[in-house]
């Protein structure tokens, strides 16, 4: 027979709301009772019965998360950090994830909700609101929070960096180190995507500096687009001395095609990615970045998801944007800046 929480409160002299409070790490318990509780349930192997739980609670203790991607480190780190934050109060995460395909969005948000998860964490392929999805949800009042990718025409909670300043602050780095011809590797046609071009070009009217428009370049989100678009690039003439990168990734693969090409970085062309990510100050040429303060935002859509699956009532949509931070490496950092451009 399955051990249950009244076998291990018989054995302990407590009561079966004691051990069901230690088991979901809730209440005030002392840590002594907690101790005690949480090791005889370790001795007896008990396991959760979550369906017979989720039958009195009607709620299964799942969080849905899903992300265009999970291999990219921005990505994994949120997926990370949700765990983290959701786990002390007795949530369990599912990742799913469309691999940028806005049909598999679908698909795999439906199979999210047919699993009765009790909220969602969203970051979509979409920027407009082009499908059902979120009506689904609504109807079923499964409380939500979209990430990253905020959604034109869909009200909700939104976290996610603020990602005019992050094109502008990239950009603004670049100008104070002495480089004139800057491009911009763009990202795909979503919602974040134009806001950064937008920043890169409010910095270069900041500073009246004037770069000819074939100077943005399509870079995707990848390595292999980002080395694509700088072999672009390179074609111009005048070849550009400084490149802001959509991700990371990108600007990894534009070091690659820079090197390449016999070009050094940042004496010939300066670079700077976005993410930050965990591998960032390990390569051959270290990379400026700029932070997107990926683990606030994990934390922050956890909390208000949290938040939204205890009430009661439904809250206002809250929107938090995260301040970019520069982190600047060697990538960036010109031995002498010239003065004439």
């Amino acid at each position: 027979m399955p051990v249950t929480m009244r076998d291990i409160a018989t054995d302990l002299n407590v009561s079966v709301v004691t051990v069901s409070k230690v088991l979901r790490n809730q209440g005030k318990i002392s840590t002594a009772t907690r101790k005690r509780v949480l090791a005889h349930a370790r001795k007896l192997n008990y396991q959760m019965n979550w369906v017979a739980r989720s039958l009195v609670t009607r709620r299964t203790f799942t969080v849905g998360l899903l992300l265009p991607e999970f291999t990219h480190p921005f990505f994994a780190e949120i997926a990370k950090v949700v765990a983290q934050k959701v786990r002390p109060h007795g949530y369990h995460v599912i990742i799913s994830y469309s691999e940028e395909d806005p049909e598999l969005e679908i698909s795999e948000a439906e199979s999210l909700l047919a699993r009765q998860v009790d909220g969602l964490i969203v970051a979509s392929v979409r920027s407009t609101q082009g499908h059902g999805i979120f009506e689904r949800v609504r109807d079923r009042k499964t409380p939500f929070v979209l990430i990253d990718r905020p959604i034109e025409g869909v009200q909700a909670s939104f976290v996610g960096v603020d990602d005019y300043a992050l094109g502008k602050l990239a950009t603004e780095h670049l100008i104070q180190q002495g480089y004139t011809r800057i491009a911009h590797l763009r990202g795909p046609r979503i919602g974040i995507a134009e806001s950064r071009v937008e920043g890169y070009r409010g910095a270069l009217r900041k500073f009246r500096l004037h770069v000819p428009s074939h100077y943005v370049v399509f870079g995707g989100h990848s390595r292999e687009s980002g080395h694509s678009g700088m072999l672009d690039l390179l074609q111009l003439n005048p070849v550009p001395d400084a490149v802001f990168c959509y991700n990371d990734l990108v600007a990894i693969g534009a070091i690659k095609a820079i090197i390449e090409s016999n070009l050094r970085v940042p004496q010939d062309i300066g670079v700077v990615g976005a993410g930050n990510v965990s591998y960032s100050d390990v390569l051959a040429v270290p990379l400026t970045s700029i932070d997107q303060g990926t683990a606030a935002i994990g934390e922050r859509a956890s909390e208000l998801l949290l938040e939204r699956m205890s009430s009661k009532s439904s809250l206002r949509p809250k929107k938090v944007l995260v301040p970019p931070r520069l982190v600047w490496r060697e990538s960036s950092r010109r031995t002498c800046i010239p003065k004439n451009g």
